[in-house]
């Protein structure tokens, strides 16, 4: 059964490791979701909203889901979305995406420009390969004259190109994902696509682009490398970033709200991140 009230790191931890990723994508994808939601959960990849009772009046939140573009779902991240309309007021969209391998890149970015609505910019969010996807679709909608109002990114995969030595120094920290697997994953999504193209690599774009983006990572995580080199790249590009580097969070500990104190607070500091911008930038 999964957690149904406060946990500790330790618990989850334990929990992480009685459910290994697997091998083949269906595996991956029964073996997160009952990682996540619970032994007996089966994957469901329907787009969700979740709404506040009392709305604070922002552009709604998109969070593109993480799980390697292989598995995760709305389902697995939904609770994200519930824990930021109930505590934030904020109109929070799970879009469903095409996963691969059955589907390959750029199918992903396709989904994820088609689910931005009309109207108000929209504040854009993901966790791991999600953080990924709307790193990349915010500098998409910038290079059409349409940027987001905010961007807020977990642990996002940024670089393939090398510019990371804690994708294989990690590696034994870690109790969520390791270079291999991420490599394997990235595999079926990108197949043979050279590994510095910006759109496999983000960080090698042009990042004057950016919106006013949050990242948040922990010390322990393969991509820890990933966030400090955005960092880095998008504040030499003029572009408005703030990190928090977060001791011993977890890959992914988002999904783990409201039950995990440490997923909570990394949320509360995104929203209120993204809440003052949007705001400072209305007024």
């Amino acid at each position: 059964m999964a957690f149904r009230g406060p946990v500790t790191r330790e618990q989850i931890v334990a929990r992480i490791a009685e459910h290994p990723l697997g091998q083949s994508p269906d595996e991956m994808r029964s073996n997160f979701c009952r990682l996540v939601l619970g032994d007996g959960a089966r994957p469901d990849s329907s787009a969700r909203c979740l709404r506040p009772e009392r709305s604070v009046g922002l552009p709604p939140v998109i969070w593109f889901h993480g799980g390697g573009y292989v598995f995760g779902g709305p389902d697995t991240h939904a609770r994200i979305g519930r824990y930021l309309a109930d505590t934030h007021g904020l109109v929070v969209h799970l879009p469903h995406y095409a996963l691969a391998p059955e589907h390959r890149w750029p199918a992903q970015l396709d989904d994820a420009l088609a689910a931005v609505p009309g109207g108000p910019a929209p504040i854009l969010a993901g966790d791991s390969a999600g953080g990924h996807l709307a790193l990349v679709t915010a500098l998409a909608m910038s290079r059409e004259g349409r940027p987001p109002a905010a961007l807020l990114l977990f642990s996002p995969n940024t670089d393939r190109s090398g510019l990371s030595d804690t994708r294989t120094a990690m590696e034994d920290d870690d109790p969520m994902v390791d270079d291999a697997d991420d490599r394997r994953l990235a595999r079926m999504c990108f197949g043979d696509m050279a590994s510095d193209d910006p759109q496999v690599s983000p960080v090698l774009d042009d990042l004057s682009l950016l919106p006013p983006t949050w990242i948040e990572v922990g010390t322990p995580e393969v991509l820890l490398g990933d966030s400090l080199a955005l960092v880095e790249r998008g504040r030499a590009a003029g572009a408005d970033i703030h990190l928090t580097v977060t001791p011993g969070l977890l890959h992914m500990a988002q999904v783990w709200a409201p039950w995990w104190d440490a997923a909570c607070a990394s949320l509360d500091r995104a929203a209120e991140f993204a809440i003052d911008r949007v705001t400072s930038a209305a007024a």
